[in-house]
């Protein structure tokens, strides 16, 4: 049989293979695998109607729901790169990433959270120059489509009338299109905001995405009998690639949440007897504190992966013992290679709790010390990665490409760890000082620049910090102008108002200067220590 390298090839795959098998459960909507590619194939017909070609970029700015599906392998079969956005994102982080992707088309649920996103990123993008577009100051934007959770706007195109358009390309048309797609099409790009604070896309073709998730579900032992919850948002890789599209290589059906919902999440898995459930750690440490955990039935669940967060030493035998998991694993990966190590089947969930596994199938993983020589086992060093689906590249950054991966594949990852006995990696630490907030990535810069924004900040260091239910939040130490006066909360706020949640410091702190080196940088292990 042949291995899909395409989403196109996967779809078609899904509908001959599993056509009459539920693909989508979303409450009271449910597309089979044969009507999953139906739809995809008429909002692909839409897009085209409205002039996306092979090699535009689709982004799209939603919570997990079965448009989001179709909106997403709709663009990808003919050819569009996806470019998803955090739900979280404020309109000066979406006006970003849709300015540097020059996205020619948004797909968003406006009013979702009861969030005006077309205001948001109208308003950030105001002083932008000017264009005939629906928002101005972003020109390479011709089309909003709104999957409608609120009042539609005069400046948008409601997703029912978006697929009407769908008449307006024959399937002959189509059909040229999606065979042009092939296995080294740009398939994503997933932004990260890096050190500098400068967003960066991380390309992906076809045949990597899809090989991340053939690998996912290999490990996760995925079948058409598993129902699989879908917590981790789509917009992250966690949520779409080792998600959504990992469940379509073995015909699984998926079930995607919005938001989370503790009780609700429980109801659903009794429900519906939901057996693979993975997620950031505090998924599980809240499900386990649950003072009504006990009224649910979690019987069915038989896997559950957590990753891309510190995890506490008892999480996975917790999760066994309590929750009653039939088999946890534990997984370390980054946007430039989403799944570079796992955990191997029947691992003792202490060993689990421990490390993050072996590399998987088709990547190599090394750590070395800073000359680039190969550390001993138990020896600390950079974690480096070699193989297949390591990224493309960063969108239109050589530089930056050039700088991440060298002249013979190896990505430099800029994360600490050490290799055990076994050939299991455990994360120790970051170079990059990027910490993880409940599973999203927080980068010091990007919070630095907006702290030193505020007229009565001088300057800014942020650094991550333990925390039972995160895993890590951040701690923000400002030093403030001469004269000048602010409090706490007047930043938190500030915060708040340009920063999605996740990003926003826990604590703030004002201190008279900050601890330098010789060259007069901030010494951040110093605040570490503090904190």
């Amino acid at each position: 049989m042949d291995i899909p390298r395409t989403i196109p090839a996967l779809l078609d795959d899904g509908a001959r293979r599993f056509g009459p098998r539920p693909a989508i459960v979303d409450g009271a909507h449910r597309l089979t695998y044969a009507d999953l590619l139906d739809a995809a194939r008429t909002a692909a017909r839409a897009y085209a109607a409205r002039g996306v070609r092979l090699g535009d970029r689709v982004a799209i700015w939603a919570p997990n729901r079965t448009e989001y599906a179709v909106a997403l392998l709709g663009a990808q079969l003919i050819g569009a790169a996806v470019v998803p956005l955090n739900t979280r994102y404020r309109g000066h982080e979406a006006r970003v990433v849709l300015d540097r992707s020059r996205a020619s088309t948004l797909v968003v649920s406006n009013g979702f959270l009861g969030t005006d996103f077309v205001a948001l990123v109208a308003d950030a993008a105001a002083d932008g120059e000017t264009g005939s577009g629906p928002i101005p100051g972003l020109p390479h934007l011709h089309t909003v489509i709104d999957l409608g959770d609120g009042p539609y706007r005069a400046d948008t195109v409601s997703w029912a009338d978006f697929l009407a358009g769908a008449e307006g390309v024959s399937e002959d048309e189509l059909t040229a299109m999606v065979e042009a797609v092939t296995p080294d099409t740009v398939c994503d790009i997933l932004y990260t905001s890096g050190t500098t604070g400068v967003p960066k896309g991380v390309m992906s073709a076809h045949r990597q995405t899809v090989g991340v998730a053939q690998v996912w579900s290999r490990g996760a032992s995925l079948t058409e009998s598993d129902r699989y919850a879908i917590v981790n948002p789509f917009f992250h890789s966690f949520g779409y690639k080792a998600g959504m599209i990992a469940a379509f290589t073995r015909g699984t059906s998926i079930y995607p949440l919005a938001t989370f919902d503790a009780e609700g999440l429980m109801g659903l898995i009794e429900r519906e007897r939901i057996t693979v459930l993975p997620g950031a750690p505090t998924i599980f440490t809240t499900l386990i504190n649950h003072p009504r955990r006990e009224d649910f039935d979690l019987s069915s669940l038989r896997f559950s992966i957590a990753g891309a967060a510190s995890v506490p030493e008892r999480l996975f035998a917790e999760m066994q013992e309590i929750l009653g998991i039939d088999a946890v694993a534990q997984a370390y990966g980054l946007t430039e290679c989403v799944v570079a190590t796992q955990s191997r089947p029947n691992e003792d969930p202490l060993h689990v709790a421990e490390t993050t596994g072996p590399g998987v199938p088709g990547i190599e993983v090394r750590v070395v010390d800073a000359q680039g020589l190969d550390q001993p086992v138990g020896v600390d060093g950079e974690i480096w990665l070699r193989g297949d689906n390591v990224m493309l590249g960063y969108f239109e950054d050589p530089a930056a490409t050039a700088e991440a991966i060298d002249a013979d594949g190896w990505l430099h990852t800029g994360d600490v760890g050490r290799l055990d006995e076994h050939g299991c990696l455990k994360i120790t630490d970051r170079i990059k000082d990027m910490f993880i907030v409940g599973g999203f990535n927080v980068y010091p810069a990007e919070v630095e620049n907006v702290l030193a924004a505020h007229p009565a900040v001088l300057e800014a260091a942020v650094v991550g910090i333990p925390d039972d239910r995160m895993g890590s939040v951040g701690r923000a130490y400002v030093v403030t102008r001469p004269g000048a006066e602010v409090d706490a909360a007047e930043l938190t706020t500030w915060c708040r108002e340009r920063l999605a949640n996740f990003k926003v410091p826990r604590e703030i702190v004002a201190v008279g200067e900050f601890p330098r080196n010789a060259s007069g940088k901030i010494l951040k292990r110093d605040l570490r220590t503090d904190a």
